[in-house]
C-alpha cells in the first residue's frame, strides 16, 4: 500500500507518459554515443557555471573548464555590473588573465562571446550561438517556483570534487530517487533507527516533470528530531547532521516559503530535489539551507563530479562547528554513493544484461536518460534540416 497519495493513473510513471518497461543504459556505455551526445546537450542548453559571489566587483573574473564542449569559460562583471562570458580552447590560457582586471575591449577581440544570464544568482552559459530560448523560459515552472528564496544569504560555502569513473548520467540517477538511502546508507543511522528507516521503506510526497527538468518532494529532514536518540551522540551534541544545522538561520525569507517548494505542503516535508538538465540539480532542505550538484562528462565513462552546500554565514563558532557536521557527514554519504556508481559501470559494461527493470521511485532516472536522447534526437534532426537547406540554395 502507497504511504502517499499517487496519480489516478497509479503510478508517478504513466501518469508523466513514459514507458514503464525495462530501460537499456547503452546511452551510458558507449564511446561513440558519448561523442554525440556531449556536443548536442552541452553544446547547445543552458548550463550553469557559477554564482554572482563569485565575481563580486568590476573586473572581478572566475573561469570554469567544461570539457564536454572543449572550452573553458571566462565569466566576469562588466562596469555596468553586468556579468559577460567568453570561451577560450580548454587548455589554452589567454595572455591577459594575469593581470587583476580585464580590459573588456582586448577580451572581445581574443575570445569568443557567450549567450549569458543570470537566475536568482546563479550565472547560465549557453554555447549555441543560435539559441533563441530565453534561460527562464528554458528553466521553466520548477525555477519560477522557487524564485524569492534567500540564495544570495546563504554565502558560506563547502565545495567538494570529485572525480568520478562512471557515466555522468549514472551519478544523477543515483541522487534523483532516495529509496536506497535506507540500506546503502545503513551504517549513518544508529542500529534501531536503521532497521525501522529498512522496514518501512521510502516513498517520495511528490514527483513533478517541466520539459526535461524534473523534480522530487521528500519527507524527513526536520531539524530537530523528535527523538534525540534517533541519531548518533555526535549529532545530538552538535544538534547537526546530515540534514544540516537544526537550528534555523534567522533570515525572514524561510519563514514563507516561494509556492513552488513543498509542493504538497505536507507537514513532514523535508526536501525538495530539482534536476535541471542536463546537470544541474539544486536541493533546497527545509532547516534552511540548499546543496548544489554538477555532473561535467569527461568520457563516457568518467565525470567530474561536485558536491556545493550553501548555508548562511556563522555568527559563533557554535554555529560554524554545526555547519562543519553537516559538511563532512555529507561528504561520507557522497562517497558512499560514488563507490556503487563505479561498480554499476563496469556491471553494465560487461553487457551481461542489457536490460533493467525500474520501479515508480525511479521516473525521474527513466525520464533523464529519455529526455537525453531526445536531446540528441532534436538537435541531429535540426542539423540535417540545416544541412539540407544549405545543399539546396
Amino acid at each position: 500500500m502507497a504511504h502517499f497519495p499517487k496519480p489516478p493513473e497509479g503510478s508517478w510513471t504513466e501518469h508523466f507518459g513514459l514507458d514503464t518497461g525495462p530501460m537499456s543504459y547503452d546511452d551510458s556505455i558507449s564511446p561513440e554515443y558519448f561523442e554525440v551526445e556531449r556536443e548536442a546537450v552541452f553544446g547547445h542548453s543552458w548550463l550553469n557555471v557559477g554564482r554572482v559571489e563569485q565575481a563580486p566587483a568590476v573586473g572581478a573574473f572566475f573561469i570554469k573548464p567544461i570539457d564536454a564542449v572543449r572550452s573553458s569559460v571566462v565569466i566576469a562583471a562588466d562596469h555596468s555590473g553586468e556579468m559577460r562570458a567568453w570561451s577560450y580552447a580548454l587548455h589554452g590560457r589567454p595572455a591577459f588573465l594575469q593581470h587583476d582586471t580585464f580590459d573588456f575591449e582586448n577580451l572581445e577581440s581574443g575570445l569568443t562571446p557567450l549567450q549569458v544570464d543570470v537566475w536568482e544568482g546563479f550565472v547560465f552559459v549557453n554555447f549555441d550561438q543560435d539559441n533563441t530560448k530565453p534561460l527562464a523560459d528554458f528553466l521553466g515552472k520548477f525555477a519560477a517556483g522557487m524564485t524569492g528564496y534567500p540564495f544570495d544569504k546563504l554565502t558560506h560555502v563547502y565545495k567538494f570534487q570529485s572525480h568520478v569513473r562512471s557515466n555522468w548520467k549514472l551519478y544523477i540517477d543515483a541522487f534523483a530517487e532516495f529509496y536506497h538511502a535506507p540500506v546503502l546508507h545503513a551504517k549513518q543511522y544508529v542500529s534501531d533507527e536503521s532497521v525501522k528507516l529498512m522496514s518501512y521503506g521510502f516513498e517520495a510526497l511528490h514527483y513533478d516533470i517541466d520539459g526535461p527538468h524534473g523534480m522530487v518532494s521528500s519527507w524527513g529532514g526536520m531539524a530537530p528530531p523528535k527523538d534525540p536518540m534517533m541519531v548518533k551522540p555526535t549529532e545530538r551534541v552538535l544538534r547537526s547532521g546530515n540534514f544540516g544545522p537544526w537550528d534555523k538561520p534567522d533570515i525572514s525569507e524561510l519563514a514563507t516559503l516561494p509556492s513552488g517548494l513543498n509542493p504538497t505542503k505536507h507537514r513532514s516535508w523535508g526536501l525538495d530535489s530539482y534536476v535541471f538538465f542536463p546537470n544541474f540539480m539544486i536541493v533546497v532542505w527545509e532547516p534552511g539551507w540548499y546543496l548544489t550538484y554538477h555532473y561535467w562528462p569527461t568520457a563516457y565513462n568518467e565525470h567530474i563530479f561536485e558536491g556545493t552546500l550553501y548555508m548562511a554565514p556563522p555568527k559563533t563558532p557554535s554555529d560554524r562547528m554545526r555547519q562543519e557536521m553537516a559538511a563532512v557527514t555529507f561528504k561520507e554519504f557522497g562517497l558512499q554513493d560514488c563507490n556503487t556508481l563505479e561498480a554499476t559501470q563496469t556491471m553494465l559494461e560487461t553487457r551481461t544484461v542489457s536490460e533493467f527493470p525500474l520501479c515508480d521511485q525511479e521516473v525521474l532516472l527513466r525520464h533523464l536518460h529519455t529526455s537525453a536522447r531526445r536531446f540528441v534526437e532534436d538537435v541531429r534532426s535540426r542539423s540535417e534540416e540545416t544541412s539540407f537547406s544549405a545543399a539546396n540554395q
